[in-house]
């Protein structure tokens, strides 16, 4: 399945709701620290609902640690600056879907990452800055799944 990856989570309930969307998709979600909340905050609880222990969630210490956890082939970084629209994309399973913190979205260092295969961004208007996370995470992920026939759902 696809690999959602928070670089510092700021926002419990965006977490909270990435929770779900890993569970109900069967999608992986991890994070790098620093989180902005800690895994006993009630909006986090509150977002994600009885799906805490239906999903796969890591957390790592820095990005280094992700990488080397995940291996991964190919890392898509959403940005807003992003010279690639999701829908251009042929996702594969075990692909990363990394976003950035809320406030900020992913620093430049990790946006030239030589991990990362393509930076891409989410079709808006171009008076408005950005998309929530869990809303940005949600849209990369169904297409992704989409994509790759819905593998595991019930139709």
């Amino acid at each position: 399945m696809f690999r959602i990856l928070f670089h510092t989570p700021e926002i419990p309930g965006n977490t909270g709701n990435a929770i779900r969307l890993a569970a109900i998709t069967g999608a992986e979600l991890h994070l790098v620290e620093p989180l902005g909340f800690d895994f006993s905050d009630a909006k986090l609880r509150r977002a994600g609902l009885d799906y805490h222990d239906l999903a796969v969630v890591t957390v790592h210490q820095d990005i280094d640690a992700a990488w080397a956890a995940l291996q991964p082939q190919r890392v898509f970084a959403f940005t807003s600056d992003g010279d690639t629209t999701y829908t251009d994309i042929a996702y594969q399973e075990g692909d990363v879907l990394l976003f950035g913190p809320e406030s900020v979205g992913l620093p430049e260092w990790l946006k030239q990452d030589p991990h990362v295969t393509a930076r891409v961004r989410l079709p808006m208007l171009p008076s408005l800055r950005s998309l929530n996370l869990a809303n940005a995470a949600s849209i990369a992920v169904f297409e992704a799944w989409r994509q790759n026939g819905f593998a595991g759902a019930k139709l």
